[in-house]
């Protein structure tokens, strides 16, 4: 059976194989006040019943609610605490405020197509290590120490895997879909859309530790523009946080195993640690790596290949 999306403001009906998910904000129960309401849901359980969490987790692993005292591992589960609560107050609010599949937030598609999210992935994830990873060993050398504790790495892995996996899908369900959305219904513009979730995106991230050493630099190349600005264009080209998705896993998770920052907003046991933050050079490495982004995910793997090789596999599903 095929659905259709619900008439929105400009009065057109538009088919599910045709729609991004954009459009898909007029489908379910769309109005005004179910956006209002929906936000206020998620926030409530983002930043009250999260928080609360968060805290509780401090209190188990370190004996008091001051999370400086927590090792890193024990300082990483106590920021992802928070975001299971995220996750859950999203869910809640576009199935039963929307009353529409949380998927709408991805794609308009009938399944979630994982392989562009892995292209997304690794569009994203070969610029940062060698961009970001190994041109910063090549010019600060006497930065980067080694863990030496390959025991305790090997143990995070998998929890970092998955915990990670849920913040970054959270962040982009929330501020490239729920918000974006949203948007879409005051106006349509592009730009528009753009600039809503990039500021939005920025502001939680100004807490950050990486903003007092880097200044407004930091703010701007690595909150605003890239994640923010980029991340969100792409998705509107796209019509669908698909490639966002992965993109923003592949971020973080290097971030969190690969290459971690002494004093950085989420601590942890990676394989190399780096004990000064250069804001300058990681302006310039996020402003690089973003064609090279570019060129793999649109030159490399082809949006039409894709579309082909995802719809060849549905087909095999379902014999």
């Amino acid at each position: 059976m095929r659905i259709k999306a619900t008439k929105g403001k400009q009065g057109i009906g538009t088919d599910v194989k045709d729609a991004t998910y954009v459009e898909a904000a007029r489908w379910g129960k769309y109005r005004g006040w179910r956006y209002v309401l929906g936000l206020v849901i998620i926030l409530f359980a983002w930043l009250v019943v999260g928080s609360g969490a968060s805290v509780l987790v401090a209190f188990a692993l370190g004996g008091q609610a001051d999370p400086s005292v927590l090792s890193p591992v024990e300082y990483y589960l106590f920021v992802m605490a928070s975001f299971l609560f995220f996750l859950a107050g999203i869910l809640i609010a576009v199935s039963l405020v929307h009353r529409r599949h949380p998927r709408t937030l991805v794609t308009a598609q009938e399944r979630i197509n994982w392989h562009r999210v892995g292209h997304g992935f690794v569009a994203w994830f070969v610029p940062y290590c060698l961009i970001g990873g190994l041109g910063q060993y090549l010019f600060y050398p006497d930065t980067f120490s080694f863990n030496s504790d390959l025991l305790t790495l090997a143990l995070f892995v998998p929890l970092a895997l998955v915990l990670t996996a849920i913040q970054t899908t959270t962040e982009e369900l929330f501020f490239r879909g729920y918000v974006v959305q949203g948007a879409s219904l005051i106006w349509s513009n592009r730009v528009f859309l753009a600039i809503v979730p990039a500021v939005i995106f920025t502001l939680p991230h100004l807490l950050n530790p990486e903003v007092s050493a880097g200044g407004w630099l930091t703010v701007f190349s690595n909150y605003f523009f890239v994640p923010g600005l980029v991340w969100t264009v792409v998705s509107l080209i796209d019509g669908t946080t698909e490639l966002a998705i992965g993109v923003h896993f592949a971020n973080n998770i290097g971030g969190v195993l690969l290459f971690n920052i002494t004093g950085s907003a989420l601590p942890s046991p990676a394989l190399f640690t780096i004990s000064e933050y250069h804001a300058t050079y990681g302006a310039l490495a996020v402003l690089v790596a973003v064609p090279v982004f570019l060129a793999i995910a649109y030159k490399v793997f082809k949006r039409d290949g894709v579309s082909k090789l995802f719809s060849q596999s549905d087909r095999k599903d379902r014999r």
